[in-house]
């Protein structure tokens, strides 16, 4: 069934647009959300975009088990959102970073490794339509940690591959949508 990646900066319009497309649809949305209200802050941000949503839409927090969630949750009629793919990733990797030998080095994050692979393996069976959020990391500095740098790094990564699966890959800068890729005519 239908997947599209919705890639953009920060406030670009990435939730909004993936928001409309679940609207489009038609059928029953369940938003996944992965973020993790460690403070105030992204405790108010999580609230903002619960309270921009239509109240009947369903919400599963899944801040690590994005592949068995997605799974759970997919319907043929339904339509699934996937916000955020880049904080699921941060999740991984936060929650793997103790084990790190070299924090450069994404082999010693076996965690993330078997996350990532069982996404790419769920993602082309999943019923219904998919539309996952992620940010592009990789058009702004380079970060200064080696843990930054394999963040952007993996991001950047993680980004490509659900590209490659997706039937549609969209950009999305200053609110205005560019096709990346698309679904033959």
């Amino acid at each position: 069934m239908p997947t599209e990646l919705i890639l953009g900066g920060a406030r670009s319009g990435k939730s909004r647009l993936a928001e409309q497309r679940a609207i489009d649809h038609g059928g029953p949305v369940t938003v996944i959300a992965t973020a993790e209200a460690g403070d105030d802050e992204m405790t108010a941000r999580i609230a903002r975009h619960r309270a921009d949503r239509p109240g009947h839409w369903h919400t599963i927090e899944a801040p690590t088990e994005l592949a068995q969630t997605l799974h759970r949750a997919a319907s043929a009629n339904g339509c699934l959102i996937v916000d955020c793919l880049t904080l699921w990733l941060s999740n991984l990797l936060m929650a793997d970073a103790a084990d790190l030998r070299a924090p450069h080095d994404a082999d010693a994050l076996p965690r993330w490794q078997r996350e990532h692979a069982a996404l790419l393996a769920t993602l082309p069976t999943l019923p219904g339509t998919t539309v996952l959020v992620a940010n592009e990391v990789g058009l702004g500095l380079v970060p200064d940690s080696p843990l930054g740098r394999l963040f952007r790094d993996e991001a950047g990564r993680l980004n490509q591959s659900v590209a490659a699966t997706c039937d549609r890959v969209t950009l999305v800068a200053a609110g205005l949508p560019l096709t990346l890729k698309a679904p033959p005519a």
